[in-house]
């Protein structure tokens, strides 16, 4: 796993996506409360981004503006349909003012 630099905590406003690119991995982070929350920026069934989506802060999910799926950024896993396969979601950790993403390693499964 590879801990790399994705944005400053400034960057970051609660409950607003914010796409970046890590490595080569496109994602959005999703400022909640305390946590920094880190899911791929691609849903698993009309494949457009994420990050265009909306944030229930309640119920801590990202919902697609195409077709309304609703992922859990904690798991990833959908919670509703039509989605029924899960997103990619990423550990993040703070150090400073940076928020860092732990990738897999090319090769490795995501």
């Amino acid at each position: 796993m590879s801990l790399l630099p994705a944005a400053q905590l400034a960057d970051l406003v609660e409950g607003e996506p914010h796409a970046v690119t890590v490595g080569d991995t496109d994602v959005v982070l999703v400022k909640i409360e305390n946590e920094i929350h880190c899911i791929r920026d691609l849903c698993s069934h009309g494949q457009v981004p994420l990050s265009e989506g909306d944030v229930d802060l309640d119920d801590c999910t990202i919902e697609c503006y195409l077709h309304g799926s609703a992922f859990d950024l904690r798991t990833g896993v959908p919670t509703c349909l039509p989605a029924t396969e899960p997103v990619s979601i990423y550990p993040t950790k703070v150090e400073g003012e940076t928020v860092l993403v732990e990738l897999p390693e090319q090769g490795d499964n995501a």
